[in-house]
């Protein structure tokens, strides 16, 4: 298999979540088969309405983030390459000059950064939470809403069994139904149908493969469960259908995103709060949830997991590639003499072409080893059936 891009000796890790609401920096240290968080800083930069009408990144919120990967770059200044994993999300997957700016972020923060696909985003943040909360054998839906999609895995314990990422926010949905402050019956409902819209090719699939625990990460499901708190809407914490319905009401009659702060809504999430209710109530009536209970893990979490496995000579991509290539019956010495084929080659080109980051040497190495999956369905065309 592709070697792991985390020496063994690493005491410390730390993960850095570029997302499109904010940034977020989390140092741990590693603790046999733990890690014992140690650090951690967050700034509200928002990447996701920072993007002009070309899809680009707008000078001025180029200079904010860079300014923040500097200061993060100044705690992560004494941990050696590849004790550090860096990703960017859903705005830097959109941004026309994304990877312009991740040139400038990465001497910023002194490590490398990659923009993560949103079914990746998935695994990681399944990750975190999975280690967040009680383990147990239970099946269980976990649901992230960040600033530019939202993330839905099924799971039992430490393996997610379906993962989607919609391309639905709280930044672009506050800006879309509620960028004047105006909170009106018709703009929720609105947003509502437009987040339902959204997860209706997905929905059936979901509820039919079913789970009997839901769980809710990140902002948005944390600023909503709190509200629901504070005005005393719920019992024992958590979301709850009667509590949002009720809180859907409060919100209307308050009429004004910036009376949001009487439901002691944090001062940076007012602008986005609206936009994630809205997503919340859809996916509560779309798939059926009753009740959904909050963890403090996320993406930056599963990040650490991630990385810890890999300490430990157990990536789950490892393993997931392993699977593959014995299911679909690959000749694995001829793969693997592909695999050193053409990671010689990139080692003889990676330099020129920009390319010396070891996530890429792992992409290519695994890309070899399941480059011919397709011949166990046809030697004509095997490479169509293989992609």
């Amino acid at each position: 298999m592709p070697t792991p891009n985390t020496d063994t000796g690493f005491d410390t890790i730390a993960a850095v979540d570029l997302g499109s609401n904010s940034f977020h920096l989390m140092v741990g240290r590693v603790a046999g088969e733990e890690v014992q968080v140690i650090d951690r800083l967050r700034e509200p930069i928002r990447l996701g309405s920072g993007l002009d009408d070309d899809g680009n990144l707008t000078p001025a919120i180029c200079a904010e983030a860079l300014a923040c990967l500097n200061r993060f770059g100044e705690r992560l200044r004494r941990l050696p390459q590849g004790a550090v994993r860096a990703v960017g999300t859903n705005a830097l997957r959109r941004a026309g000059n994304g990877e312009r700016f991740l040139a400038d972020a990465r001497r910023a923060l002194g490590h490398p950064i990659e923009i993560v696909s949103g079914v990746e985003e998935a695994r990681l943040i399944y990750i975190g939470v999975a280690h967040s909360v009680p383990a147990d054998d239970r099946q269980q839906l976990v649901i992230d809403i960040g600033g530019g999609s939202t993330e839905l895995i099924i799971g039992r314990r430490y393996q997610p069994l379906r993962l989607e990422s919609l391309y639905l926010g709280c930044v672009s949905h506050s800006q879309r139904y509620f960028g004047d402050g105006r909170i009106t019956p018709s703009r929720l409902r609105d947003a509502e149908l437009a987040a339902l819209q959204e997860l209706e090719p997905v929905a059936a699939d979901y509820r039919a493969l079913g789970w009997q625990r839901a769980i809710g990460a990140s902002g948005s499901m944390v600023s909503v469960a709190e509200a629901l708190r504070c005005a005393g809407f719920v019992k024992n914490g958590g979301i709850t259908v009667s509590g949002l319905q009720r809180l859907r009401k409060h919100v209307l009659e308050l009429g004004r995103v910036d009376r949001l702060d009487r439901l002691q809504v944090r001062a940076d999430r007012v602008p986005v709060f609206m936009g994630g209710l809205a997503i919340v109530l859809a996916l509560f009536e779309g798939l059926g949830i009753k009740r959904l209970e909050i963890s403090d893990g996320a993406l930056r979490q599963g990040l650490l997991y991630d990385q810890l496995g890999r300490i430990h000579n157990a990536d789950i991509r490892d393993r997931t590639v392993a699977q593959m290539m014995r299911r679909y019956h690959v000749d694995t010495s001829h793969a693997r003499r592909i695999m050193r084929t053409a990671q010689r080659g990139l080692d003889l080109i990676g330099a020129a072409w920009d390319l010396t980051d070891p996530h890429w040497r792992q992409l290519l190495g695994w890309a070899a080893l399941l480059h011919e999956i397709g011949l166990d369905v046809a030697h004509a065309q095997y490479h169509k059936h293989g992609a």
